[in-house]
């Protein structure tokens, strides 16, 4: 039989990429394939998933902010910070964020993981070294993978080995990167200590701040604020506007010639288009509230601690939480999946986080707190959780 060019060119590029599907099945036979879920507006589940830790995302003056700024400004940004994409909003939100926070400068990217790229690379290069923690976030860990400098990880949280990568150091220049309040298991990093060994060794530290911000700290200010670093010449704090604010995007906040130096050369900032201004709006609607209203993160707070106190009286392995997030261990990551759909199907949607999402391999729920949720919430989705584990083949420690 006669093949033709066309039919031969077609097989040859169907095979060459044969090699997804082994890796889906694997995935499959490993319980690590994920779906994406589109959620309806109307949807009445009890969301335990989401990062609105202020309940803010649906709050009709930050989304009447939003929309008020899109029928002013239009859908999008048109462009790059640098040519068309910076509005009036943006030089606001830039201004309102370092002021509320106390740092002397700060930049708005479209993202959060976008301000941890650009932080990361445009502070590097080969003449760095860079320790980073463990758990980082996957956005920082793809910022030390292309910063070209010499990487070394730390174990988590741990200060003396963070001192000893930086005392035997072959570059001159060096930074630490670390998460604030950890994604995962919401556990906060020594960021005092830390810094304390980062001056000692002449080396900048770089935090992800963004699960602190809106939760921890005064008013909400963050952990770096907590820790009393938000003015340190040699601290650069990132954010994300996403999660406590309810809007989109992130940025980076630090001293002034920090963040022109990101202006100049962060291609994560130069090359992107910009934060569309209904998100700029959004966020500058959620500074202002949290400023009229300072007790919402204190109310997060109480939240997470209540599910965490009754999830381990029903005799789970739950996190203590620093911050919004909770994270109930499962047996592995068929188990975690099966009790987060069991969860799902009862009317309470939770985070299920398994390999290689997570940094220490173990598979959980990751429940997030919210300001906005009541006495009767808590009690709804404890009783659920604790009613699924049973069908999902997940037992407590109870006897």
């Amino acid at each position: 039989m006669t093949v033709s060019t066309t039919e031969a060119i077609s097989t040859g590029g169907e095979s060459t990429l044969d090699w997804i599907d082994v890796r889906s099945e694997a995935r499959a036979k490993a319980g690590l394939s994920r779906r994406l879920r589109p959620r309806t507006a109307g949807s009445t589940d009890l969301d335990l998933a989401s990062n609105d830790y202020l309940g803010l995302a649906k709050d009709k003056r930050v989304a009447g902010a939003a929309a008020a700024a899109t029928l002013k400004w239009g859908a999008g940004s048109t462009g790059s910070r640098l040519v068309t994409g910076s509005t009036e909003l943006h030089a606001e939100l830039e201004f309102e964020l370092a002021n509320f926070c106390g740092s002397q400068s700060a930049l708005v990217f479209s993202s959060g993981y976008m301000a941890n790229l650009a932080a990361v690379t445009a502070l590097t290069g080969p003449g760095t070294a860079i320790v980073a923690d463990q758990h980082i976030h996957a956005s920082l860990i793809d910022g030390t993978r292309l910063s070209k400098a010499d990487v070394v990880v730390a174990d988590h949280c741990d200060v003396g080995k963070v001192r000893h990568a930086l005392e035997t150091r072959g570059k001159r220049r060096a930074i630490v990167v670390t998460d604030s309040v950890f994604s995962v298991d919401g556990d906060i990093a020594p960021l005092k200590e830390l810094h304390e060994v980062c001056r000692a060794n002449d080396a900048a530290l770089v935090v992800d701040d963004a699960h602190g911000l809106g939760v921890v700290g005064p008013g909400g200010r963050g952990a770096v604020a907590e820790a009393g670093l938000i003015r340190a010449s040699d601290v650069i704090t990132t954010l994300t506007l996403s999660k406590s604010l309810g809007a989109q995007g992130g940025a980076v906040l630090g001293p002034s010639r920090v963040i022109k130096h990101l202006i100049d050369t962060a291609r994560p900032f130069i090359f992107d288009t910009g934060l569309a201004p209904s998100s700029a709006a959004a966020a500058l609607a959620a500074i202002k509230i949290l400023r009229e209203e300072p007790d919402r993160p204190e109310r997060a707070l109480t939240v997470a601690h209540d599910l965490s106190h009754r999830l381990k009286e029903a005799g789970f392995q739950v996190s203590t939480p620093t911050a919004a997030v909770v994270s109930v261990r499962a047996p592995g990551p068929e188990q975690a999946f099966q009790w987060a759909e069991a969860c799902r199907a009862a009317g309470v949607v939770v985070g299920c986080f398994r390999p290689p999402s997570v940094p220490d391999q173990i598979s959980r729920l990751r429940l997030t707190a919210r300001a906005d949720l009541t006495e009767a919430d808590v009690e709804r989705a404890v009783r659920v959780i604790r009613e699924s584990a049973a069908s999902a083949g997940v037992g407590s420690r109870r006897p």
